[in-house]
C-alpha cells in the first residue's frame, strides 16, 4: 500500500479509504470485521464513517459496528485513522428544538461525544463537516473544533460537499484566528461526476486540502458487469440508459487494458494529484480484495486522453473552462 499526506498536515493515510457506509444495513457485522480486518492487513489505516450511517430508523449502527471491532483490541484501534462526520439528524429525543441537521457548537459538541461512545474511543483522528451549514457562523464553528483539537479529542477537521468559495472562507477564518483550519474535502468525484475540476479541486490544492472523493464508481454505474444488470426500473437504471454509449465505450477500453472498470475508474481518480485517497464501500471481502490492485495501476497519457473523450470534463478550471 501507499501513502500519501492529508492535505498540508503531517499526517500519512493510504491511498485507498475504507467507506464503511454498508456495514450493518448491507454487510452483516461479521463480515465487516473480516472486510475491516482485511483492511489493516493490506495496508489501509484510513477508514471513513458517518454519525448518521446505518439507516434511517438505525443512525448510528455503522459507528457501533466499528466501535465493536476495536475493543476486540489487538491494536486495532492504534492502527486507524479515523474519519467520521456531524452534521445530520441523529433524531435523538434530549435535542428537543436543537434536533435536525446544522452545526451549531451545541449539536458539534454534544454529536461528538456521540460518536465517541459509539466507536468506544476517546478520539477521532479527522472530524468532518458532512455538508455546509449557511446558518452558522465560522467564528462559532472554529471555536466549537478549536475546543475539540485542544482538548486532545480531535487531531484534525475537515469538510465534505463543501463548494469552492465555502473553503476558501473557511481557510480565511481560520488563518485570522491562526488555526490550521480544514486539512481535508470529501466530496462526490467520479467519470461521469467532473464539475469539482472548475471549482472544488482547484482550491484544495491551492488552499492546502486533500480530496477524499466519494462515490468513485458513481454508485456502481462505472463497476464492473453494469451494463448486464437488469431488473426493476429505478434511478439508477434510468442513469445507466443515460450513459450507456459512455458505458460501452469505457467498456470496451478496459477490455483493451485487461483491467476490470471498476479498478480502472478507481486508478483515474486516484491519478488526479488533487486526490489523496478515494473512498471504496465494499459491501463484501470479495469486493475489497478486487479494490487493492488499483494502486498498481498506471494510467498512461494515451489512455487518460481517451477516457477523456468517453467522459468529457470542463477541460480547464473556473473560468477558463467557461469564459475563454
Amino acid at each position: 500500500m501507499k501513502y500519501s499526506y492529508l492535505g498540508k498536515s503531517g499526517l500519512k493515510v493510504s491511498q485507498l479509504c475504507l467507506g464503511t457506509m454498508n456495514f450493518g444495513p448491507e454487510t452483516e457485522e461479521k463480515e465487516a470485521f473480516r472486510i475491516m480486518d482485511a483492511a489493516l492487513d493490506a495496508g489501509i489505516n484510513f477508514f471513513d464513517t458517518a454519525n448518521v450511517y446505518g439507516g434511517q430508523d438505525r443512525r448510528g449502527w455503522t459507528e457501533e459496528i466499528i466501535g465493536r471491532w476495536f475493543q476486540q483490541g489487538g491494536g486495532r484501534r492504534e492502527k486507524v485513522v479515523l474519519a467520521t462526520k456531524v452534521y445530520n439528524d441523529m433524531f435523538d429525543e434530549q435535542d428537543g428544538p436543537n434536533s435536525g441537521s446544522g452545526l451549531s457548537a451545541y449539536k458539534i459538541r454534544r454529536h461528538f461525544e456521540g460518536s465517541l461512545r459509539r466507536l468506544q474511543t476517546d478520539h477521532i483522528e479527522l472530524y468532518q463537516m458532512h455538508h455546509i451549514d449557511r446558518n452558522v457562523s465560522w467564528d462559532e464553528l472554529w471555536g466549537a473544533f478549536e475546543l475539540l483539537v485542544s482538548q486532545g479529542k480531535a487531531d484534525y477537521i475537515g469538510s465534505s460537499n463543501f463548494a469552492g468559495w465555502h473553503i476558501a472562507a473557511a481557510q480565511a477564518k481560520a488563518k485570522e484566528r491562526h488555526f490550521l483550519g480544514l486539512v481535508s474535502e470529501q466530496h462526490l468525484y467520479n467519470l461521469l461526476e467532473r464539475t469539482p475540476e472548475l471549482e472544488v479541486l482547484p482550491a484544495s490544492q491551492e488552499l492546502g486540502l486533500g480530496v477524499i472523493p466519494w462515490s468513485p464508481l458513481a454508485g456502481g454505474l462505472l463497476g464492473r458487469n453494469a451494463l448486464a444488470k437488469t431488473g426493476v426500473r429505478s434511478a439508477r437504471s434510468a442513469k445507466l440508459e443515460q450513459h450507456r454509449s459512455q458505458l460501452e465505450q469505457f467498456s470496451a477500453l478496459c477490455k483493451e487494458l485487461g483491467e476490470h472498470e471498476d479498478q480502472v475508474a478507481l486508478a483515474w481518480v486516484l491519478a488526479n494529484p488533487a486526490v489523496t485517497a478515494p473512498i471504496i464501500g465494499p459491501r463484501t471481502i470479495q469486493q475489497f480484495e478486487d479494490s487493492l490492485r488499483v494502486t498498481e495501476i498506471t494510467l498512461d497519457e494515451a489512455t487518460l486522453k481517451k477516457l477523456d473523450e468517453i467522459f468529457p470534463g470542463p477541460g480547464k478550471p473556473a473560468p477558463e473552462a467557461y469564459a475563454w
